[in-house]
């Protein structure tokens, strides 16, 4: 009820101005504890999740407020992405509400403070529920394999798991890391700097994919003992939208994005069965979505967008809503639901 009434206010400032007063909230109120695994508790990659419901990366860049957001019901909260060295990001205005649509468009550029400022942040804090850290490169890298060896050495002792974001569209150069040789490198090397008792990797990767590549990115992921893989990031597609954003570049996310990030799900899940796990994301804002997204083959799934739309309370009514549907359909556990669709 008070985000409702709060709403027309927030939508009323920049986009991104809001988003800032909301971590500032946030960071100023107690946070809530985690919530204690119940029925909707699974194991994936070797990790216990409360429930399946996670936060995305993008909302909290520089981690801030991870333990406020595990406490509205998140079972697992991804922060960044991180940087090595801090970074502006893109010009703004860069991030765009599409109210019609119930999407966003964002080219923020990895605007971030950088490594030091979040492991300083991190380490700080005490270890409490599921945290993920995405690890990006900076725009201006000359090597962003080595940057993304260093946000695995820096963050290792700190994350449950990590995630490899080679997936944004809005660091020009940065999907051109999924090309097979591209990507054969980046993950052998992060292979071989692992070192026994750092946290599975994740891997996340763009919906924006070629005929032959599902297969080929997945291979190369459990080749090199990638632990997961994240489907899928914002779109450079433009389906039909109302807004008078839908002209904006950068990467879109939200509502549109739902159906065509359910359908790479399927795909992935075709290719790779049981043998490596799958986490949805893109467009989900109902526990019907987030269920969709579980029967055709993701093990967990996260959002983001659809906060803005629907408010703080969005992840425990998802929860709840999978608890129910996971009982109507006979199901004793969500890994039975896996993939059932």
């Amino acid at each position: 009820m008070f985000y409702r009434l709060a709403r027309p206010a927030l939508f009323a400032l920049n986009p991104e101005t809001a988003h800032g007063l909301t971590i500032a909230a946030l960071k100023a109120a107690p946070a809530l504890p985690p919530r204690a695994p119940g029925p909707l508790a699974s194991e994936v990659a070797g990790l216990r999740f409360a429930n399946p419901v996670g936060l995305a990366a993008g909302f909290d860049k520089n981690a801030e407020v991870p333990d406020a957001m595990l406490g509205l019901g998140f079972g697992f909260v991804e922060v960044g992405s991180i940087t090595p060295r801090p970074q502006a990001g893109n010009p703004r205005p860069r991030l765009f509400r599409l109210a019609e649509d119930r999407a966003v468009i964002n080219r923020m550029g990895f605007n971030n403070a950088g490594a030091e400022v979040a492991e300083a942040r991190l380490r700080s804090r005490p270890r409490r529920g599921m945290l993920g850290i995405n690890l990006g490169a900076n725009k201006d890298s000359p090597d962003r394999i080595a940057d993304y060896l260093a946000g695995v050495r820096t963050f290792a002792p700190l994350a449950d798991y990590l995630t490899v974001n080679i997936s944004s569209p809005n660091t020009p150069g940065l999907r051109d890391l999924q090309a097979h040789d591209e990507l054969t490198a980046l993950l052998s090397a992060i292979a071989a700097a692992r070192r026994v008792g750092d946290p599975p990797v994740f891997l996340k990767v763009a919906p924006d994919l070629a005929d032959g590549d599902h297969a080929r990115i997945a291979r190369a992921a459990i080749d090199h003992g990638i632990a997961a893989l994240i489907v899928a990031n914002t779109t450079l597609a433009r389906p039909p939208l109302r807004s008078r954003h839908a002209g904006e570049a950068g990467g879109l996310s939200g509502a549109p994005l739902r159906d065509p990030a359910l359908a790479q799900v399927r795909l992935f899940r075709a290719i790779v069965g049981d043998e490596l796990p799958l986490i949805g994301v893109g467009g989900i804002a109902s526990a019907e979505d987030a269920w969709a997204r579980i029967r055709a083959g993701a093990s967990l799934v996260q959002l983001y967008s659809a906060l803005i739309y629907e408010g703080p309370g969005l992840a425990r009514r998802i929860a709840c809503g999978l608890e129910g549907f996971m009982q109507r359909d006979g199901f004793a556990s969500i890994a039975e639901a896996v993939g059932s669709g």
